[in-house]
């Protein structure tokens, strides 16, 4: 029995179980309201605190015609690389440094909540 338990326990030290989480919206919700709403608003329309002193207006994230239009490898691309690696506004700065890939994809999933709230992307948000 006891030659049992330690091969056991060298398995758990030696092959330790993970598990990955799913970006979720709500982890985009938190650090969409950290880092984007000063230029896309607490709504993601746009109008952040920034809109005055900026020569192009930021996405509106709530116009669902023009977001469908972006694929999430859109997004991702712009928030990771900024917005002129997808011919957008080079205001749109890159934010590769700040936030890992499951972050920028937990941002993604976000907006699609943002642009194409439904019931069970609802739930998401919160």
């Amino acid at each position: 029995m006891m030659r049992y338990s330690t091969i056991l326990l060298l398995l758990a030290v030696v092959v330790p179980i993970t598990t990955v989480a799913e970006p979720s919206a709500a982890e985009g919700k938190t650090l969409y309201r950290i880092y984007c709403t000063q230029c896309h608003g607490l709504e993601g329309d746009g109008y952040g605190i920034n809109v005055e002193d900026m020569e192009v207006l930021p996405r509106d994230h709530t116009d669902a015609k023009e977001m469908l239009t972006r694929t999430d490898e859109d997004l991702f691309k712009a928030i990771k690389h900024g917005g002129k690696a997808i011919d957008k506004s080079v205001l749109m700065p890159n934010w590769d440094a700040n936030f890992s890939d499951e972050q920028i994809m937990s941002l993604v999933r976000y907006l699609r909540s943002v642009c194409c709230n439904t019931a069970g992307n609802q739930e998401n948000e919160s």
